[in-house]
């Protein structure tokens, strides 16, 4: 007798193919439990007729799920739904902000026998200068230049990457206990600093454009003591995904100068911006402490940051970077060197731009509804909520396998009722970024949540 397949043939109602429907229709059900394990999936042609779409779309979709491991075909009698085994812990996680993998062994291999020819042992033998060696800073500044930030060597520290260079313009522009303006949502890192170096760290307003002007004017007008800093990121802001415009900027720095407190501009991902927008620090040199790094922009384990500050903040600048006893590796500079002589950097920063266009179009597959829409090749989405709903959905999201962004880490004041969810989309196989955004996609919709 022949098993009639319990699923009801649909297909998923967003605006892509026909097998990306189908695939997220199938997945859909199968993650809710609306298909239980063993479930037996229809006929490729038998679908394909009543869906009227060809049996090639049924063939590529049952494709796709079997990789994603929701389902298994055996030879003569079928395809099956494979039961789903609850997770002991994490195994896909969202929650780290890292751009898409495009580094194979093959190049890196190649990029290192080549560095360990050209490298001086000087390099190692050394300690090098607080700030990084003279020829390495030649570089990067060459790089800054070439992307349209003027940056003069000698007004430019070398980091262990982004966070290093963060530290070291909070502890140049501030004392311990001073008040530094940032978003109200805000980068997790920043709020760590905030606590190690004892900063007080008060949170300003956004909206599409990130930073609010004229509640950064009113907070200024009436703080008592007034700050010394403000650490924004205006292109692809985290969590959000904002980006300032080029009058929003102006409006910006025009407050600062009018009360006199100096810039943080955070620009670790100012390569991936879609418009070609001025910098901060170029439109306010005397006032920017400027902060980028190449771990966002090409690989996390590439540890070279960079700190541009104002002629007269250098030593200060420096001293600050000597206090953290920690020096960027000579040898990611010769890494950083090889790359940009011989294209790989060109090449990569394009293949992450592009993987990363791919990526947040699948999240709009399944997250339209949620999600705003970040203004470049952003590898993170914000989902605004309230604070309760984004927590549980968190905790749910873990119960299922999925790592995210706990609501609280983003907030500047702990009170605050109004956050939201961040999701990283860098990190995960496609497969398993398909696999988290229909989780998710389905415990919204079963909360509710508009």
């Amino acid at each position: 007798m022949r098993i009639v397949s319990p699923l009801k043939p649909r297909l998923e109602d967003v605006d892509a193919p026909a097998s990306e429907r189908l695939i997220e229709a199938l997945a859909a059900d199968i993650l809710s439990d609306q298909l239980e394990d063993g479930a037996r999936l229809p006929a490729h042609r038998d679908l394909a007729w009543k869906l009227k779409i060809s049996v090639g779309t049924v063939t590529k979709a049952y494709r796709v799920l079997q990789r994603r491991g929701l389902i298994e075909s055996s030879k003569g009698s079928g395809t099956f739904v494979i039961g789903r085994r609850r997770p002991q812990g994490p195994v896909i996680d969202l929650s780290v902000n890292a751009p898409p993998a495009m580094l194979n062994e093959r190049v890196l291999s190649s990029t290192l026998s080549v560095a360990a020819r050209k490298v001086e042992s000087f390099y190692f033998l050394n300690y090098p200068p607080p700030a990084g060696h003279e020829k390495h800073r030649m570089l990067m500044a060459n790089w800054l230049t070439g992307i349209g930030v003027n940056a003069n060597p000698e007004q430019l520290l070398l980091t262990s990457g982004a966070q290093q260079a963060l530290a070291v313009a909070f502890a140049t522009s501030s004392r311990p206990g001073g008040v530094i303006l940032t978003e109200c949502l805000t980068y997790p890192g920043a709020l760590t600093l905030a606590q190690v170096g004892n900063y007080s760290l008060m949170g300003v307003p956004t909206d599409h454009e990130g930073m609010m002007p004229a509640a950064l004017d009113a907070i200024l007008a009436k703080t008592k003591e007034t700050p010394s800093a403000l650490c924004l990121t205006p292109t692809l802001h985290n969590p959000t995904g904002a980006t300032m415009g080029l009058m929003r900027r102006q409006e910006i720095i025009k407050i600062c100068e009018k009360y006199n407190i100096l810039i943080i501009e955070d620009d670790v991902y100012g390569l991936l911006k879609n418009e070609s927008l001025p910098a901060l620090v170029s439109l306010a040199p005397e006032r920017t402490l400027y902060v980028t790094s190449l771990s966002k922009c090409l690989c996390p384990g590439l540890r070279v940051g960079m700190l541009l500050v104002p002629p007269q903040l250098v030593q200060i600048a420096l001293f600050a970077l000597q206090a953290t006893g920690l020096s960027v590796s000579a040898l990611s500079c010769a890494v950083v060197e090889q790359w940009l002589y011989d294209g790989t950097a060109e090449n990569m920063l394009s293949s992450i731009g592009a993987e990363a266009l791919r990526r947040l179009a699948v999240a709009r597959i399944f997250l339209s509804r949620w999600m705003t829409e970040p203004s470049g090749k952003s590898f993170h989405v914000w989902l605004p909520m309230p604070r309760s709903e984004a927590e549980r959905i968190v905790e749910d999201m873990a119960q299922e396998g999925v790592l995210l962004t706990a609501p609280a880490s983003v907030l500047v004041d702990g009170t605050d009722s109004e956050s939201g969810i961040r999701l990283c989309l860098g990190v995960p196989s496609l497969d398993e970024l398909h696999r988290a955004l229909a989780i998710m996609k389905q415990k919204l919709e079963c909360s509710g949540y508009p």
